[in-house]
């Protein structure tokens, strides 16, 4: 064996890759672990390099050149006894680890989360991806955690072990903003720097447990699957909110207004006095809805401002009020109404109390001429 054995970081490895390596003697892989006394350690800028013995950190080195011998190593003296020459190995391992800044780690859902949207209750399926960066701070809790019989730490590995972690955390911040906070899906990009400064902060703690801290995390989308059913119904549901902000009216009025042109389209369109009389009522719009069936209903059928031809005319009616004004309150009638635009009632008959069809000169019922 050798007087003097060289121990360094092998130039082959990635630096950008790699991010801990054992040891491997390249003349003889087997003797890795065989190093001799008055070995050459040597650790470059951004390194640090820890001997191992027995499975346990014995000492840390920090850039420059390292004898390894009984005089700086005294566990040295307990485990072997030299002989005149300081020739014979003892067993011993060495890891480098590579503490520069990794700032291109890639994270993302493997499979979309299922949330709810907050404003309209369906169902959606959520993406997320992003990056951040990482260093070691402690190396040897950093290779005696994550290590065990590997000969080399990637960055694959760390995006490996900690995916679950990652998604995990950010699974349940996407929830919380979203569910707690109300924020609709489509706008929660505007939210990504806030979340990003929050995730460092969620993540620090777990982790410094393996002796890594993370300089930045950063959320690049949170997106939905445009195929996604609950997507469609979502935005279907906008932008039928949109137009009817446009148009200034709101659902339960729209539902009214697509009633009417339903009965409209009926044959006669004699459903649409009763549809817009009973809509008035029940949305409490009184008069002004019915108006606005019997305006509509006049359009679609003039044929029902004539009288009717079963029915005879009375020669001498008697008129007991103006024709012009509601029975009820004496005031004006707007012309083709069917509630009065003062009092609401519907203007009746003076001779049988029979409702009156908008626009007829004689009662339906007994021919009184209005």
């Amino acid at each position: 064996m050798a007087l003097i054995q060289v121990i360094q970081w092998d130039d082959g490895l990635n630096s950008n890759d790699v991010l801990a390596w054992r040891y491997v003697n390249k003349n003889n892989a087997a003797k890795s672990d065989e190093l001799g006394n008055w070995s050459q350690l040597i650790v470059r800028e951004s390194q640090e390099a820890i001997l191992f013995r027995d499975g346990q950190a014995v000492d840390l080195y920090g850039p420059g050149r390292h004898t390894l011998s009984t005089d700086n190593l005294p566990f040295l003296r307990s485990i072997m006894n030299l002989p005149t020459g300081g020739e014979s190995p003892y067993k011993a391992g060495i890891w480098f680890v590579n503490k520069v800044n990794l700032l291109d780690m890639k994270w993302g859902t493997q499979n979309p989360l299922l949330l709810k949207d907050p404003e309209y209750q369906i169902p959606i399926y959520v993406r997320a991806f992003g990056q951040f960066g990482l260093r070691i701070t402690e190396s040897r809790q950093f290779v005696i955690k994550l290590a065990g019989n590997k000969t080399s730490i990637t960055r694959s590995d760390i995006e490996s072990y900690f995916r679950g972690l990652i998604l995990s955390r950010m699974g349940d911040m996407i929830a919380t903003y979203i569910a707690q906070k109300k924020v609709n899906i489509f706008e929660i990009n505007s939210y990504l720097e806030d979340m990003s400064n929050e995730a460092v902060g969620k993540l620090s703690q777990a982790f410094k447990e393996f002796g890594i801290e993370p300089v930045n995390f950063y959320f690049g989308s949170v997106n939905v699957i445009d195929d996604d059913e609950g997507i469609k119904k979502l935005k279907a549901a906008m932008s039928e909110r949109a137009t009817m902000n446009l148009m200034g009216y709101n659902y339960q009025q729209k539902r009214s207004f697509d009633v009417l042109e339903s009965a409209a389209k009926n044959e006669g369109g004699s459903s649409l006095i009763g549809a817009g009389a009973g809509l008035g009522a029940g949305l409490g719009m009184g008069g002004a809805l019915g108006q606005m069936a019997a305006q509509m209903n006049q359009y679609i059928n003039p044929q029902q401002t004539t009288p009717p031809q079963n029915v005879n005319p009375v020669t001498n009616p008697t008129p007991t009020q103006n024709n012009n004004n509601c029975p009820h309150c004496g005031k004006p009638l707007v012309p083709g109404a069917v509630f009065c635009p003062f009092c609401g009632k519907k203007p009746v008959c003076s001779q049988c109390g029979a409702d009156l069809i908008p626009g007829a000169k004689f009662c339906p019922q007994c021919g009184n001429k209005i």
